[in-house]
């Protein structure tokens, strides 16, 4: 048991400690980060994290869900930590950044898998680092001894040639949503999403003048408001299925959201298939574990062929 427990909340951040007579575990919740979806209080084994909804803004908009950790039911796992889309949430042991569920290998990482060919992107060219939502992106120029360049205007065109382009993307925080691989003209970026699914609005459900999922949306064009029938839609090339709308939407039904796939490193255990059901559904989970005693039947046989071949 520990010797202190503390939870400390501010305009920026969420802190959660057990203090021991060794061990420090600190959990923290940037607030700067986090969209209120529901993704962390779905995959906690515990319960200990809610989501509570906020009165609208003083201009009227809706505002995300307020994510709340109860400090008696965590136990510092760090499942909530792996599993959140936006990066928003560390849990530390003695300052470091240590995950027993994937150290203990009962929980897979998430896979980001964001590419880009940047020794083909153009100087001049900031599409992507104007496009994403989240301002993750930054473009920097690298002269051929190393130095950077702040300000292409004061050079010519042969020394821009020369130059090096740096996308940086900061894939800690980054949910993988395409906008950058559609808005790049050259095709050179190249997302997978963490999340697929599927996502639906009825629109006959919705009340009369409500947008409060796409106030709340952290993904500008994941929806967005149709000038027909002045309702709102889903553009699901770009939605990341994180359940920011979901969680504050005033009308049950009118929203309709499900997992069908998540990419993650292999893993073989119990705990992650129960997070896995409640993320998606059980029907999704059986499908990855038949998809999952496939493969190792195919394991099983390669080895027995390459066995065959070693002793012919």
């Amino acid at each position: 048991m520990p010797l202190k427990t503390l939870k400390k909340e501010t305009a920026e951040t969420l802190t959660l400690e057990w203090i021991l007579h060794v061990k420090n575990y600190r959990l923290t919740l940037n607030k700067n980060f986090c969209v209120g979806c529901e993704i962390c209080s779905l995959a906690c084994p515990k319960e200990a994290i809610k989501l509570e909804k906020l009165p609208k803004s003083t201009n009227g908009k809706a505002q995300h869900a307020k994510v709340d950790i109860n400090l008696e039911k965590c136990n510092f796992c760090g499942i909530c930590d792996v599993m959140c889309p936006f990066g928003a949430i560390k849990v530390t042991v003695n300052n470091e950044h240590v995950l027993n569920v994937i150290e203990k290998e009962s929980f897979p990482q998430l896979i980001r898998d964001v590419q880009i060919n940047s020794a083909n992107c153009a100087p001049e060219c900031v599409d992507c680092e104007k496009a994403c939502p989240l301002n993750l992106i930054k473009i920097s120029y690298i002269k051929p001894d190393g130095r950077f360049v702040e300000d292409l205007k004061s050079l010519t065109t042969l020394e821009r040639e020369w130059l090096r382009v740096d996308v940086n993307v900061d894939k800690e925080h980054c949910p993988c949503c395409r906008i950058c691989e559609f808005k790049c003209p050259k095709g050179l970026i190249h997302v997978r999403k963490i999340f697929y699914g599927r996502m639906k609005i009825n629109p006959e459900k919705c009340p009369e003048g409500c947008k409060d999922c796409l106030d709340v949306c952290p993904i500008s064009g994941a929806l967005y408001l149709s000038e027909a029938d002045k309702k709102v839609h889903v553009n699901e090339l770009f939605c990341v299925y994180c359940g920011a709308c979901k969680a504050i939407c005033p009308v049950n039904g009118a929203l309709e959201l499900k997992r069908t796939r998540i990419m993650h490193a292999p893993v073989r255990s119990g705990a992650w298939n129960k997070a896995l059901e409640r993320l998606t559904s059980p029907l999704e989970t059986s499908k990855e574990l038949k998809a999952k005693s496939s493969q190792k039947a195919v394991d099983v046989v390669e080895r027995r062929l390459k066995w065959k071949e070693v002793v012919v």
